[in-house]
């Protein structure tokens, strides 16, 4: 496991009801615990990697559940319309499904507990490392990290808890902490004071970092990886087309092949097409109880066998049973050959998250890669009215995916827009990768999820004829402007921190 440096704890009780218990607030490091030296500072950061994959204690327990990363794609994709679940379920992760979330949801209050720990911490390591005099090349890159790291957790928080840029500009974001000494009790930011801020940090670390540590820290090119997708987001066009091109233009990455892709993801630290991935090790293998891939994958005991590829993705990608992303959607068959069920729901595993070392629960989860950059851009053109420039963005993805007898050439698909057929693609590339949910209602776009599954509320395995479509359901589409497609603010910060107004 990844060195640490001692953290101080402070903790102090939380007085709103039974059902809670006491919380301890993110722990801190301060100037005091750092040596002002390049190894001390190595190791401080690491210890704010570690947290996007350590099982950290919260709320007086450790939880094989509670990892930052597994949170994050649990509560994206799991809301998305790729992801089926075959059963309901008590884990805090079937709020994603059925949109039934409350403040008091573990995942969410997690989510939001670790990603201000990492905040906090590398706030820290900023204050102690711009202290150093005359500071060389390696500790402004290890600055220029923590920059990045910060603006990183500010964006995925205002993903999760706050409307979208496009819809509403002006309403309330998340609470920025750009400082250790930021009081306790602090209002929301607006959305766009957060994405200034989000901007501004991915800005000066890719200024400060001119050292490549490798594909597990933040580069300068991750940070124009960020910038890309934050301003993809914020929809300012060509500010996302020149970020995403600084990338591109760089040299360090290349899109994998047909032939690579299948391996990418269990070999993330190593493609070529890697931008920055969370690194984890055979240590870090949580198996069954704790893995990003139990969810979602299982070679019989490996995980939990509860959610699966959706019929509406299977639907979008059934045209091209040559697409070499088929290869991460693996039906499960008996002995004769009949496509098993759960519960009526049939069983498409997914292994975006298996495969490292052999291990059917381990992965260094790819967080930026060159794909991303080609179709951000193109989303970009197709929305400034370059539909040549974006469908050739879009056709360098599917040459190498197998598809080079099926390129648009210039051409858009009979009655589809640029946009329309960017996303199709988006959808298919950047699947179970934590997008999806964020690329519909930034879009202004509803979320379709008129297929059998269990978050239809009420639904019985008898209901369920896969000839049909489902009808008189709730929860098949999902408008941009349904008040739970963001999570409420966690009732750990709207008790203890007066200011900070909820979610509605």
């Amino acid at each position: 496991m990844t060195t640490r440096i001692l953290l101080i704890i402070l903790t102090f009780p939380l007085l709103f009801g039974s059902c809670l218990k006491d919380i301890s607030p993110s722990d801190s490091l301060t100037p005091g615990n750092l040596t002002q030296t390049t190894q001390g500072l190595k190791q401080a950061l690491n210890g704010a990697y570690a947290l996007f994959k350590d099982h950290v204690e919260f709320n007086g327990t450790t939880d094989l559940n509670n990892m930052y990363l597994r949170q994050y794609f649990q509560m994206s994709d799991f809301a998305s319309d790729d992801i089926v679940c075959a059963q309901t379920t008590t884990d805090p992760l079937y709020y994603s499904f059925s949109l039934n979330h409350t403040p008091t949801q573990t995942n969410s209050r997690y989510f939001w507990y670790i990603s201000y720990k990492i905040i906090n911490d590398v706030n820290t390591v900023i204050e102690a490392a711009e202290g150093i005099q005359n500071p060389d090349a390696t500790v402004q890159q290890l600055i220029g990290e923590c920059y990045f790291l910060r603006a990183f957790c500010h964006f995925n928080l205002a993903k999760f808890y706050a409307r979208p840029y496009a819809e509403d500009a002006s309403a309330a974001g998340i609470i920025l902490r750009t400082s250790t000494s930021d009081p306790a009790s602090k209002a929301r930011s607006t959305v766009a004071e957060v994405y200034a801020s989000i901007i501004a940090d991915a800005a000066k670390g890719a200024e400060l970092m001119a050292e490549q540590r490798g594909v597990q820290y933040a580069s300068r090119e991750a940070a124009w990886a960020l910038l890309s997708r934050a301003y993809l987001y914020k929809g300012d066009n060509d500010s996302t087309i020149f970020y995403s091109n600084k990338v591109i233009n760089s040299g360090r990455f290349t899109l994998e092949t047909a032939a690579g892709y299948t391996s990418m993801f269990a070999n993330a630290g190593g493609s070529k097409e890697t931008i920055l991935c969370a690194a984890f090790t055979t240590v870090d293998d949580y198996g069954k109880a704790g893995s990003i891939a139990s969810m979602i994958y299982s070679d019989g005991n490996s995980g939990w066998g509860e959610e699966f590829a959706s019929q509406s993705l299977r639907d979008t990608m059934s045209a091209h049973p040559e697409d070499i992303r088929w290869s991460y959607i693996v039906p499960l068959k008996d002995g004769s050959g009949n496509l098993q069920k759960k519960n009526g729901i049939e069983t498409y595993y997914i292994m975006k998250f298996s495969g490292q070392g052999g291990s059917p629960t381990l992965s260094s989860p790819i967080l930026f890669r060159l794909a991303e950059m080609y179709l951000n851009k193109a989303e970009a053109e197709a929305k400034a009215g370059n539909v040549t420039a974006a469908l050739e963005d879009v056709d360098m993805i599917r040459k190498n995916r197998g598809l080079q007898g099926s390129l648009y050439n210039g051409q858009l698909p009979a009655g589809k827009t640029a946009l329309e057929t960017v996303l199709k693609e988006r959808r298919i590339e950047l699947a179970f990768e934590g997008h999806r949910t964020f690329d519909v209602y930034r879009n202004k776009l509803s979320m379709n999820r008129t297929y059998w599954g269990y978050h239809l509320p009420g639904l019985k395995e008898s209901d369920i004829d896969l000839s049909k479509k489902p009808a008189g359901y709730e929860n098949m589409i999902i408008a941009p402007d349904n008040k739970r497609v963001i999570y409420y603010i966690p009732i750990d910060e709207t008790q203890t921190n007066k200011l900070c107004s909820q979610n509605p």
